[in-house]
């Protein structure tokens, strides 16, 4: 059997098996297609949605432009077993991460931005409500405390006086944080603005962006309002319970195993030495979009909270202006996970549509993989609707924005294969 035809019927056959009735019910689409002189295949369906099955509640702390929990679980579920390797060398708030942890799996992490790391590794060890309204109590609040910079367009003043306390005891522990603490620290950067009273905030935009002082100060002025109180202390423990509220014992018990051997680096994607050669099962990701994405100017408050310099972040990220740029940088990392991809792993490398879809990112990454020495099984397209979130940022299906998860599939030989010599585009 071809691999095409493989990954066909294994796609198919995942899809029912994750009770996606939808997927079951439709035949899946294929396309064959050439770029770079590459032939493979696009396989089109619904093969994951919201509606087939609730994420874990522990998914819930929101980050700009992440996907899904069943993305990650759909492939994990297709090519893994317990016990193997997942890693994310594009972390961001560690949804591949956490979703391989609570499926039994091993789970490495890498990401420049040191956010990741804050909003993802606690959710591996999750300490109880019972010590986190401990720990919260012993948190001294200094209610005479002032900010150095002007955030009274976000917080009323005894709030922000609440957060300076907490971010004063988490900088003065840093080196000591225990996984309370941790844990703390990731729901109140989680909590820091948002549109409702969960959040420390006046109304502002979705938590996931954070917007300027000025716009902030304008937001205001047009909806009559001004920052009310909010209790720190309250809306953390409030979180948490969320955070936790349908974890079984033996999730709770999966986390906490993947936590004892998880990794968490701040390296270069294309630089991760510290990985031994061949030793990953699979990899399922989604880097940066070129520019779309502002992830440090979305940030910015949840940086300030955590004492991280922002400016240090822009310099770091693979943010490319342009395509020829992206593809040098994914070319560089698809070198790297070349490297330590297992012979017999695989990739799944979830790109999007840009500048309105007339982009679509997988004719550039196609044929990086290959080159780099892998096989592409092809591109699965997973149609879905838009969610709530993307109609408030003005997103509309079909006519801007990424209207569908695209996942460009690479397999690395169980044989071996010297990586083809030959530079994209040079």
């Amino acid at each position: 059997m071809s691999l095409h035809s493989e990954i066909k019927k294994s796609l198919e056959i995942a899809a029912i098996e994750g009770e996606n009735q939808f997927s079951a019910e439709k035949a899946t689409m294929t396309e064959e297609f050439a770029i770079g002189g590459i032939r493979t295949y696009r396989y089109i369906n619904e093969f994951w949605t919201s509606g087939q099955r609730q994420a874990s509640s522990i998914h819930e702390i929101s980050y700009r432009a992440c996907f899904k929990p069943q993305l990650p679980r759909f492939f994990i579920n297709l090519f893994t077993d317990m016990g193997d390797t997942v890693y994310d060398p594009f972390a961001g708030r560690g949804t591949t991460t956490v979703e391989a942890a609570l499926m039994g799996r091993k789970v490495l992490a890498n990401d420049v931005n040191p956010l990741s790391k804050i909003l993802s590794k606690p959710r591996l060890a999750v300490p109880s409500a019972q010590d986190i309204e401990k720990r919260l109590s012993e948190i001294p609040f200094d209610h005479k405390l002032e900010n150095e910079i002007d955030l009274s367009m976000f917080f009323h003043p005894q709030t922000e006086a609440e957060l300076l306390s907490l971010r004063k005891y988490l900088t003065e522990h840093e080196e000591f944080l225990d996984d309370i603490d941790s844990w703390i620290r990731m729901v109140a950067t989680n909590r820091l603005t948002g549109h409702s009273k969960g959040f420390f905030s006046v109304y502002t935009m979705p938590p996931n962006q954070a917007v300027s002082a000025e716009r902030q100060k304008s937001i205001n002025l047009k909806r009559c309002q001004r920052p009310e109180y909010r209790d720190v202390r309250s809306i953390i423990l409030r979180k948490t319970t969320q955070l936790i509220r349908n974890l079984t014992p033996d999730q709770l018990k999966l986390l906490k195993e993947a936590s004892l051997s998880a990794v968490f680096m701040e390296n270069d994607a294309a630089d991760t030495k510290t990985i031994p050669i061949e030793s990953v099962d699979l990899i399922v990701t989604s880097p940066p979009f070129l520019d779309v994405v502002q992830y440090s100017k979305d940030n910015w408050l949840r940086c300030w909270f955590n004492k991280i310099d922002v400016a240090e972040i822009e310099k770091r990220l693979t943010m490319a202006t342009t395509l020829s740029k992206w593809s040098s940088a994914m070319r560089a990392v698809l070198r790297e996970l070349y490297r330590i991809t297992r012979p017999g792993g695989w990739i799944a490398f979830e790109v999007g549509e840009v500048k309105n879809g007339l982009i679509k990112l997988e004719e550039e990454i196609v044929p990086l993989g290959v080159y780099s020495g892998f096989e592409c099984a092809g591109v699965v397209i997973n149609q879905q609707m838009f969610t709530k979130t993307s109609n408030i940022w003005g997103i509309r299906n079909n006519t801007s924005g990424t209207n569908s998860n695209r996942i460009v599939l690479f397999n690395k030989k169980l044989q071996g294969q010297d990586p083809v010599k030959k530079e994209v585009g040079g």
